[in-house]
């Protein structure tokens, strides 16, 4: 049965602040720990109102330090902020500290605008092959290639799994040739997954990580008792991407009754664009749409967004998510 994960934004709702944000972040980890959730993952953003994960590595190290089993990691780390080395470092410590128990995956967008992107002093005129020479270099790193004549301490030899992510055919065929596992962002750029997900296994090739193809999918979900009432709690997340695609990125904000009502025919267009991998609903419908995106993928894993306000509200909706997976794994086995 496809294994289901959570990745975590660390959404900073309206009213209130990043260290709440953060320990509600903790508090769901052990919230889905419990529950037999595969891996908790936070991303990577930068000059964002109502995200509190810029500093990845440290949210991590505060997640592992108050979880004991789940796997814990980036989703992704942008890798072109930063040197190799001291992303090889930075996971090579959190994987000292929780052995066994780290992932890092990586990706080759800024993370946000290019103003912030210049203040991180990312070189903006890097050719497109230098996150491919990047990702090579964090694996001699973490391997403790003598080669590159410099060691990280900690790093070399914690063989920290990595992860490519993309929503485009650049990560597919990059995660192919190096024989990686490959995370599609399908929860809100789904436009090239299934043309992705395909050249990713056709041109597979393994590697001393991985033996054969392994396909993780971004999804979202929204459960709640009823369908009307997860319609409701998925207005903040509705809110937040019309304002962050119209330039206005905001801290989440309250669901607002009816809120796709009020919008006009582009912005409701956008939203059915970017959130086809959904489902928003009741547990009959949320397991419908969930077994139909799986026949559609195959994937190997899912990794689970949700974005509400009501922190209660989201820790319910992931226990039925799990539902959910339990009840698609008893159908497998029958």
């Amino acid at each position: 049965m496809t294994a289901f994960s959570v990745l975590d934004l660390s959404s900073i709702v309206e009213g209130s602040n990043a260290g709440q944000a953060l320990a509600n972040s903790l508090d769901l980890a052990r919230h889905a720990e419990a529950l037999g959730y595969k891996r908790f993952w936070m991303a990577e953003h930068h000059g964002m109102a109502g995200i509190a994960s810029a500093a990845t590595a440290v949210a991590l190290a505060y997640v592992a330090g108050g979880t004991a089993t789940i796997r814990v990691g980036a989703g992704g780390i942008m890798l072109p902020n930063h040197s190799p080395l001291v992303i090889a470092e930075q996971f090579g410590t959190l994987n000292a500290l929780h052995p066994g128990r780290i992932d890092l995956g990586l990706g080759r967008a800024p993370g946000s605008d290019m103003t912030v992107a210049r203040a991180l002093r990312r070189n903006l005129d890097t050719d497109p092959n230098q996150f491919p020479r990047d990702v090579v270099e964090l694996q001699g790193y973490l391997a403790g290639d003598p080669q590159l004549g410099i060691m990280a301490v900690p790093g070399a030899g914690e063989n920290v799994p990595l992860y490519i992510l993309g929503s485009s055919l650049f990560g597919a065929q990059l995660a192919a040739i190096l024989g990686l596992p490959y995370a599609f962002a399908s929860h809100f750029a789904p436009g090239d997954l299934d043309e992705a997900i395909a050249l990713y296994r056709r041109n597979f090739q393994p590697s001393a990580q991985l033996a054969r193809p392994y396909v993780m999918a971004g999804f979202n979900i929204f459960a709640a008792d009823t369908d009307e009432e997860a319609e409701l709690l998925a207005s903040s997340m509705q809110q937040a991407f019309v304002a962050l695609r119209t330039g206005n990125p905001r801290q989440l904000p309250p669901p607002v009754p009816g809120y796709r009502d009020t919008l006009p025919p582009n912005a409701v267009a956008m939203l059915d664009h970017v959130l086809q991998a959904s489902a928003i609903g009741s547990f009959d419908t949320v397991q419908r749409k969930v077994a139909a995106f799986l026949e559609r993928t195959h994937a190997d894993e899912l990794i689970i967004a949700c974005q509400m306000f009501d922190h209660e509200a989201r820790k319910r909706s992931f226990s039925i998510a799990m539902d959910v997976h339990n009840a698609l794994a008893d159908t497998v086995a029958a």
